[in-house]
């Protein structure tokens, strides 16, 4: 755990995309066996975003990025850092980073990507705010970009009704008089525990055969049980030593952005850290679980229905594969 030192550093615009596609808990009843209710009673899901055909992380992405942009009032050309948070980029390598910057014409921006499953995205919000603040750089753009459905084996019950796909962004820079500033961050993993959500086929451990796709080893897959255990078991003492490190009870946090994987993970925690859930920004029911993703869109929706007054505290947390989970706090 760290507080941020030197050059304060603030979000200037959001930005966010999804797909028009919608495939709704009824439509997956005539893929797989499930039920509308069993599938809410489970995740809090009734809908998910699917990316259309030619539809790419990189181009979702380009979106959600477009209209951060706008937001913030900062030009392509003014950007020293493009980081894109995914799982589901377009290529190995080429990265989905390089190619944003591109296609954004950043032509002073360095660029790259975070893969570190759904933490990815807290992870870039903490490198890119170390950067600032650091002053190696002076605005960043951070995206969190995923489309899954590419990679979900759509005859598993037990990742297909889990996942979607969509983008959001943020423009970061240095604090002007009177602008909010993030406080601290701590990114932690489990490494031990690598084996609970994997995507295994067509690299090096796995290399591309008629065996691998035969095992279906392209596609996601989850030890359910496992990882509901971990993330009970981890997430709410870590959330609270990280609040009580960083000077804070759980209750002065004004709003809570949890990673949109799962309702009742989310209440579950929520309860055991005596938080209000009135303060918990919730958008699961209508894009699933997102990866690196979910906590841009659930914080460019927030910022659009005009809720966040100067001095709120706001902690953005995500657990995901590796195990890999973290958080960091803003104060607006």
């Amino acid at each position: 755990m760290g507080f941020f030192n030197g050059v304060p550093v603030s979000i200037k615009g959001t930005g966010m995309y999804v797909p028009e596609k919608v495939l709704t808990n009824q439509d997956l009843t005539a893929m797989v066996d499930t039920s509308d209710e069993w599938i809410r009673d489970r995740t809090g899901i009734r809908r998910r975003h699917i990316a259309a055909e030619g539809e790419l992380t990189s181009s979702i992405a380009e979106k959600a990025s477009r209209e951060a942009l706008r937001n913030s009032g900062i030009s392509p050309e003014d950007l020293d850092m493009v980081i894109v948070a995914t799982n589901s980029p377009d290529t190995l390598f080429p990265g989905v980073a390089p190619k944003l910057q591109g296609m954004l014409e950043a032509k002073k921006a360095g660029a790259f990507d975070v893969q570190s499953g759904c933490t990815s995205g807290v992870y870039s919000m903490a490198i890119a705010t170390g950067g600032i603040a650091s002053g190696v750089w002076k605005n960043v753009l951070v995206v969190g970009a995923e489309v899954l459905s590419r990679i979900i084996d759509w005859t598993d019950r037990n990742t297909c009704v889990l996942f979607g796909d969509g983008a959001g962004a943020m423009v970061l820079g240095p604090a002007a008089d009177g602008e909010g500033h993030f406080i601290s961050a701590n990114m932690r993993s489990d490494g031990t525990k690598h084996d609970q959500i994997t995507l295994l086929g067509g690299l090096v451990e796995y290399p591309a055969s008629g065996e691998t796709l035969e095992k279906k080893l392209h596609y996601v897959a989850m030890k359910g049980n496992d990882v509901f255990k971990f993330v009970n078991r981890v997430i709410p003492p870590f959330l609270k030593e990280y609040c009580l490190e960083s000077g804070f009870q759980p209750e002065d946090i004004s709003w809570w952005f949890f990673h949109q994987a799962n309702q009742r993970i989310i209440d579950k925690t929520a309860e055991r850290l005596g938080i209000n859930p009135e303060k918990v920004v919730i958008n699961i029911h209508e894009y699933g679980n997102t990866s690196a993703a979910s906590v841009f869109l659930a914080l460019c929706e927030f910022m659009r229905e005009g809720k966040l007054q100067k001095g709120e505290k706001l902690l953005f947390t995500a657990f995901g594969a590796g195990m890999t989970y973290g958080g960091i706090i803003y104060e607006a």
